[in-house]
């Protein structure tokens, strides 16, 4: 397992605002949106390409294209979806899916409660978006899911994560094939398992509160 904290002065400004209390929920969208892509720039250099010819209306030339099958980008419900249009910026080839997990706040243990993917992800480079790595329980069973239908590679964007969340990904997964990109590591995990100082509930802030 691979960890990455992406160090540029973009990226530190606009998680600052992201941060921010009183950010109104259409600038936290916006911001996410803009960060995931900044993110997905470096979490992407691994991507598997080949070579390819073109004609410019020049000459002919050899490029470079994204190899057979595609990415697979997984936004994990519901605050993934907001990270999903900043990485289909870049990679707009990639197919989506779906997956659906919870912690429950009593318990703290992870619910399934949707699932849309393709049955074999053989051979597949797949994309995880899931805003906050607090407790990594839900993270660590949906890189499993992922692993269980074939993924040969697992990376993991995330705006946060907590050392504690870190380091239960650590424990279970040290020698599988999973890079998890972040924009910062936080100081802790509190009490009811939020990260500190973290920006609250990412859900909430995208899309406001559900009851």
């Amino acid at each position: 397992m691979r960890v990455q904290v992406v160090d540029h002065p973009l990226v530190a400004h606009k998680l600052t605002v992201l941060r921010e209390k009183t950010t109104p929920s259409p600038v936290f969208r916006l911001l996410t949106e803009e960060l995931v892509t900044l993110l997905a720039y470096e979490a992407t250099r691994t991507v598997r390409v080949e070579p390819v010819g073109i004609e410019t209306p020049v000459a002919t030339t050899t490029g470079t294209g994204l190899t057979k099958p595609t990415p697979l980008v997984v936004p994990i419900l519901r605050a993934g979806l907001g990270m999903l249009e900043g990485m289909v910026k870049l990679l707009p080839t990639a197919e989506v899916g779906f997956l659906g997990m919870a912690r429950n706040e009593e318990t703290l243990d992870v619910i399934t409660y949707a699932e849309r993917l393709p049955d074999d992800l053989t051979g597949r480079q797949v994309y995880v978006l899931d805003p906050m790595l607090a407790t990594g329980g839900t993270l660590r069973e949906a890189i499993k899911f992922l692993f269980k239908r074939g993924a040969t590679e697992v990376t993991c964007i995330c705006l946060l994560a907590a050392p504690e969340g870190l380091k239960v990904l650590e424990e279970e997964l040290a020698d599988a094939n999973v890079n998890i990109v972040l924009a910062s590591i936080d100081e802790k995990l509190n009490d009811k398992a939020y990260i500190v100082p973290g920006l609250g509930d990412a859900g909430d802030r995208l899309y406001g509160v559900v009851g």
